[in-house]
């Protein structure tokens, strides 16, 4: 039975919570989160995505208000790390150190120095490290990764993708909203796709981005075309600037020679591929979600089994990488190459 603490109980924590509730092989031993109110305050978080409603059952576990201590008076075999942003490299290493897996939320870190110290405490402790980048894993998404790798349909001509969210003002002390804590809707939100799209197509060339901002000056919302050897024409749209009466949209369209695959996820069916002969048809993915799956291939990982790894701290670092690369652009109003 794995021993796991869950750090920090804002609204992915509770995601991430009810994924390793739900499994037969883990216990919640620890719980850890600075609110001394985080009982009765948990019952009040609200986020984008569905999945985070049910109840925390605090009986079964410890609760912390300390990170050292919890490390400390616990035996953990792994952690959800699912801290602000400014967090995650520190509070990283110090769990790599204390010889626990993490499983860490993202973005990696809010630069390149925090990755490459993030990776350098996984290599030095020995322990396993997963950035949770839960759209590579998403079953939709994972299935048109199948289907594009395959070539059933031909090259890709053309592909976009969207992700829009309402303001975010669900976050302890409102940190999502401060881009010096979270890195922005660039690096919070938007590299959601920014990270698929090099899953997908490997790392771009370059990157051309042009951004909205809203009343206070912050970035709102982002375009972004990479740029590619191959004349494909490969778009990401984010933004967090959207109405409440608006929600949440997750989708794509993907454009090959032989068929379009699209998604939306608030459409019904959500997912299909339309190809250019016969009917559209909605094809069969894995039962779960993004979440869900991440935290199996984690738990795979700890166990020591072989597996294909869908995603790589190098991979996680790059999409960072690409992050920079596109606020360079946002600033500079020029095509930025990837170096």
């Amino acid at each position: 039975m794995l021993k796991i603490g869950i750090v920090g109980l804002g609204f992915m924590g509770q995601m991430h919570y009810r994924c390793w509730k739900a499994r037969d092989d883990a216990q919640i031993v620890a719980i850890c989160d600075a609110n001394k109110h985080i009982i009765e305050d948990s019952r009040k978080v609200v986020g984008n995505i569905e999945g985070a409603e049910n109840a925390i059952d605090f009986t079964k576990s410890n609760i912390y208000h300390d990170f050292k201590k919890m490390l400390a008076e616990e035996t953990l075999d792994a952690i959800s790390l699912t801290l602000p942003t400014y967090l995650h490299a520190a509070c990283t290493a110090e769990a790599l150190e204390s010889g626990v897996n993490v499983l860490c939320e993202k973005p990696m870190g809010l630069n390149l120095a925090e990755c490459d110290s993030m990776i350098a405490a996984a290599k030095s402790s020995g322990k396993v490290l997963q950035i949770g980048h839960c759209v590579r894993f998403w079953p939709e998404y994972a299935k048109t990764k199948e289907i594009v790798s395959g070539g059933e349909y031909g090259r890709v001509l053309a592909a976009t993708f969207q992700r829009l969210s309402e303001v975010p003002t669900w976050s302890c002390d409102n940190w999502i909203m401060n881009e010096q804590r979270s890195g922005g809707v660039v690096l919070d939100l938007h590299i959601h796709d920014t990270d698929f799209v090099q899953y997908m197509f490997g790392m771009p060339r370059a990157v051309c981005s042009f951004a909205g901002k809203d009343g206070k000056g912050r970035l709102a919302h982002v375009v972004t075309q990479y740029l590619y050897d191959n004349n494909s024409v490969i778009t990401a749209e984010g933004g967090w600037a959207m109405t409440p009466a608006f929600g949440f949209e997750m989708s794509f369209n993907i454009v090959q020679e032989k068929a379009t695959i699209v998604y939306d996820c608030t459409r019904e069916p959500a997912f299909k591929v339309c190809p250019a002969k016969g009917e559209a048809f909605t094809p069969e993915v894995q039962q779960g979600d993004g979440y869900i799956l991440e935290i199996e291939h984690f738990v795979r990982a700890i166990k020591g089994e072989k597996i294909t790894p869908v995603t790589t701290l190098e991979a996680s670092r790059d999409s960072v990488r690409i992050v920079e690369a596109e606020k360079q652009s946002i600033q500079t109003g020029k095509i930025v190459p990837i170096e």
